[in-house]
This record gives structure tokens, sequence and C-alpha cells, in this order.
């Protein structure tokens, strides 16, 4: 039977705070202390908006000059989107995926033949006069991969051929819709497609949303509501109705399957097929979709795609199309919001500050230093001319771990580690202090 949830019983953005909430009800009486609790669930809203906090931890910002929608990253920033790209990537080759890089241009032809110029050209970016050709600024990587499947012959024996990408591409989204890192115009998507039989697309979907789940598990992201997003009125849609029928019931045997509640919605498909949207709220209840996993019969035929079958003829693949994080961008806002700045030790933009109390430890220090860059840990030195030891102490209150050396450290080669949940271990050897601290880096642990 399947676990479909009805609409009222997924949970509202607010429902995080029951306390908060049953305290307003009873004092209904007193207006004061209504908005009294308003205030205090926009401040808890505000609070961890990522977009100040991404400018108020040097994370990312934006110049006029380069335009709206179009943030940079600052070191800090830079680290954090490293590390989570490494991360998506090490999950993708343990999986089996082979990865590539593609171009983010390609000639307005591409996307007449996939479908894209007819039925998404108002979401992509006027194409661009080159001699006798016109390109454009890709708005997906679905026709590059396409592309260079079928660049080389394949056999039934190479199936599932999962092929991934972290890769650039492009929306002409309007000003008003813009926002931090939530809605840009340049998107780094972490991006896939496998190209299975028809009998191996139930698998390869239940494998891609386990992949999803498991990713969430490691960095601490809730998902508010998975949909399957189906097509609605309107002429968006390719025509083709057993196609969707066919898509839609392989998708809906993965949910089921999956044993999670979920809710089909109409108009949220893709224009070539059904998909399975994971959905992310933020704190100020806002939702958007973070990851996907779609059935797509459409560009395979599109392209002409074929594999040789063990008869010997050639057979259609089909496409899965999936997305561990999806877009970059989105990605690292929520997780600045999840996290309110203070990242998991693995994903932290500086995991140790070194902490000399005075100008004395400092070749200490050095040395400690030299040792984390050598371990691969991102490490910072804060140096007394900086400030008192306390002032660097508070500077650095987001850093998982703060080894202090003082005299007494730096005479036997042992470090204070000051632990950002407020934990003081006793002093430790360096070496044992940077093995347990690397152990913990490795191993992604939510723990410090």
């Amino acid at each position: 039977m399947s676990r479909r949830a009805d609409s009222r019983s997924v949970r509202s953005p607010g429902a995080s705070a029951p306390g908060l909430r049953r305290a307003v009800t009873r004092s209904t009486d007193s207006e004061e202390t209504t908005m009294q609790a308003d205030e205090m669930q926009v401040h808890q809203e505000n609070r961890h908006d990522h977009r100040r906090l991404g400018r108020e931890l040097d994370l990312f910002d934006t110049d006029p000059l380069m335009g709206a929608g179009l943030p940079y990253w600052l070191p800090d920033g830079a680290a954090v989107r490293h590390a989570l790209e490494e991360y998506v990537r090490g999950v993708e080759r343990r999986a089996g995926y082979q990865h590539v890089y593609s171009p983010v241009l390609g000639k307005r032809e591409l996307y007449e033949i996939s479908g894209h110029w007819s039925h998404y050209s108002e979401d992509m970016f006027p194409p661009m006069d080159l001699g006798a050709e016109q390109v454009v600024l890709r708005p997906s990587l679905c026709p590059h991969h396409a592309l260079i499947y079928r660049s080389r012959s394949h056999s039934y024996r190479e199936l599932p051929l999962r092929m991934a990408e972290l890769g650039g591409m492009y929306r002409s989204e309007l000003s008003g819709v813009l926002g931090g890192l939530t809605r840009v115009r340049a998107i780094q998507l972490n991006d896939a497609h496998i190209f299975c039989t028809l009998d191996q697309v139930a698998e390869e979907a239940r494998s891609a949303l386990e992949l999803i789940r498991r990713a969430y598990a490691d960095l601490g992201i809730r998902p508010s509501l998975f949909r399957l997003s189906l097509p609605g009125p309107g002429g968006k849609y390719v025509a083709a109705p057993e196609m969707w029928r066919r898509a839609t019931a392989l998708l809906t045997e993965v949910l089921d399957g999956a044993g999670v509640e979920y809710r089909a919605v109409e108009g949220e498909a893709a224009f070539y097929g059904p998909k399975i949207d994971v959905q992310i709220t933020d704190g100020a209840g806002r939702e958007a979709t973070l990851s996907t996993v779609q059935v797509d019969f459409h560009q395979p035929e599109q392209f002409d795609l074929h594999y040789i079958g063990p008869d010997g003829a050639k057979h259609r693949p089909v496409m899965v199309h999936r997305s561990i994080i999806g877009s970059v961008e989105r990605a690292v806002a929520h997780l600045i919001e999840t996290h309110g700045g203070a990242f998991p030790a693995w994903l932290a933009p500086v995991q140790l500050e070194v902490l000399p109390v005075s100008d004395d430890e400092l070749p200490a220090a050095a040395e400690l230093l030299d040792r984390c860059l050598d371990l691969g840990l991102r490490a910072r030195l804060a140096a007394p001319e900086q400030g008192t030891l306390g002032a660097r102490v508070r500077a650095a209150r987001l850093v998982p771990y703060q080894a202090v050396i003082g005299p007494r450290e730096a005479a036997v080669g042992h470090v204070s580690l000051r632990l950002r949940d407020g934990h003081r271990p006793p002093p430790l050897p360096t070496l044992d202090a940077l093995a347990r601290i690397t152990a913990q880096v490795e191993a992604r642990s939510s723990e410090l």
C-alpha cells in the first residue's frame, strides 16, 4: 500500500518550535505577549539567515559590477564548497560513478534536439552569435551527457553506465526571485545520468534515493518532504502519455519501497518526465528542492541513444537523472543555516586554530601549524599580536578545535585543546591530539 502522505500530515515550517507555539496560544489575551513571541521567532529565523551569516563569516558576497544572482566565494566559503564537492565525488566514486567534464556552452541546435528550447527557453539566456552559428549557455547538463554517451558504442554488459559531473549551468532568473545562494543565475550542479536497461531502472533510482538519504545523514540535513512531481495542465510537457505513465509507475514503486511518506504534486515535473524531489525548508519557512531522481525516456529517443543487447541488436537505454545535493550554492546556503556557521569539523573552513599564549611559543605554534598542513587539516595560526588570548579564543568560537600552547605545553611538546562544545581535555602530546582530530575529520563525524 502506498505511504503517500495527505498534505495535512506534512509538518508546517513552524512546527519545530512547539513550546513557543503553545506559549503564544496560552497568551492569546495578551497582544503584547503575542508580539514578543513573533519577534522572538523572527529573530530566530534571521539569526541563521545564510545571507547575513555568509557575509559576517566571510564565506561569500556579491558585487553590483558582477551582477545580481552571481555571488563570489571568499576563501573560507571556497573551503567549505571544496570540502562538500570532494565529499560528493567520493560518495559517487564508491557508488560506481565515472566523472566527466563538459563545456558550459552548446549550439542552439543541441537544445532544440533535447527539447529544452521548445519547453524551457524562457529560463535560458539568449543565444550568442558565433559566426554563422548560435551558441547558448547551457541550462542543464543532460544533453551534454547524452552526447558523451553517444560518442562511443556500448554493450549491455557495460550497463548501468553511471556518468557524473560537478558542472556549471545557467538560468535566466528574474531579479525579483534572486536571493543569496539559494536562487542564483550561475549554478554549480552536482549532476549525474545513469544509462541503463528498462529492467535496471527501478534499482538504479532506488540506489540514487538511498545515496541522497545517506548524504543528508552525513551533512545533518533533514528533508521536509519527499515529493512525487507530476505533469500538470498546459503545453510545457512532452506529449507522450505512455512514456509518462511508465516513468511515474517506476518512481512510485521506488518511493513505496523506500518506506518514506511522500506527496504527489501536479505541475512540478521536468518537461521530459516525472521526478522525485527532496524538499528542504529554511528558517523563514520557504520550501525549495535540493535533490532529485528522474526517469527519462524522452532524451534517449531524441538523441537516438542505443546499446547492443545480448541478441546483437540495438536497444534504447533509459536515462535516470540524479542529483545528490543539487545546486552546490543552495546546499551550502542550507548548511550555513542548519549549523548556524558552526560546521561539522570535516566541513569547517578552519578546523584547528593554533593559539600561542605569547611570542615565546610562536616557534612551537608554527611547527604545529606545519604538522596540521602536512596532515591535510585546515589550520590557522592566531598570533599574540592579534589580541589577548581571550579575545582570540572568542574570535575563533566557531572553529571546532582550538590548540592553546603556553610555556608548559611548548616545553614538553603538548597542546591544550579547547573544543567548540566547551570541553577541555587534559593537555595531550601534539601527535596524539592531531591523530584524534584527524580521525574525527576523516570519519566525517558530527561529534568533536
